[in-house]
């Protein structure tokens, strides 16, 4: 068990227990709950992990180190950061994008400006729901104020990494 999960059955065990303080309707409104999750996320997850795994072999390792590998610098992590902008859909969808990614070679620096474009762009999130609902103005002027952001992120990690503040493997 790694670290991140041992994390999460610690909080898990914690709000049960305070769950089961609060009354078993409460405790039995969360479990219920889960299990409605388990059921939309978890056939999400059986094809997004193995499309992760088909995309990793289908992306060639010196394509993904030239593009967005170590060495690949300011423009691995300028390009890294518009082209997480336009990895579509969630979560399920992403990280097991960005998963392939590393594995085929790519620079933490430049998977952590890809996570953030993702995260802070989101095209398709924004032609979808935002342009429609808070309008042009609006989005626009986020865009503005935001669009450097992916490429700040990795640039700073560059910095850190390269101050030793993060040392030993990064990624799984």
């Amino acid at each position: 068990m790694n670290e991140a999960a041992l994390v999460l059955w610690v909080l898990c065990a914690a709000v049960a227990v305070l769950a089961l303080r609060a009354g078993r309707g409460v405790a039995q409104d969360g479990v219920r709950f889960a299990g409605r999750q388990l059921r939309v996320i978890l056939p999400m997850l059986v094809l997004a992990l193995p499309a992760a795994g088909f995309i990793a072999a289908l992306i060639p390792d010196d394509l993904a180190r030239a593009w967005i590998g170590p060495e690949s610098g300011a423009r691995g992590i300028l390009l890294a950061s518009v082209a997480g902008g336009l990895i579509p859909g969630g979560p399920f969808v992403s990280f097991p994008l960005v998963l392939a990614f590393a594995q085929s070679g790519a620079g933490v620096p430049q998977l952590v400006a890809l996570t953030s474009g993702w995260a802070v762009l989101a095209f398709h999130r924004l032609l979808i729901w935002e342009l429609p609902v808070m309008g042009p103005s609006f989005t626009v002027l986020r865009l503005l104020v935001s669009a450097a952001l992916p490429a700040l992120s990795g640039f700073a990690a560059q910095g850190l990494i390269a101050l030793g503040l993060f040392e030993g493997r990064l990624l799984p």
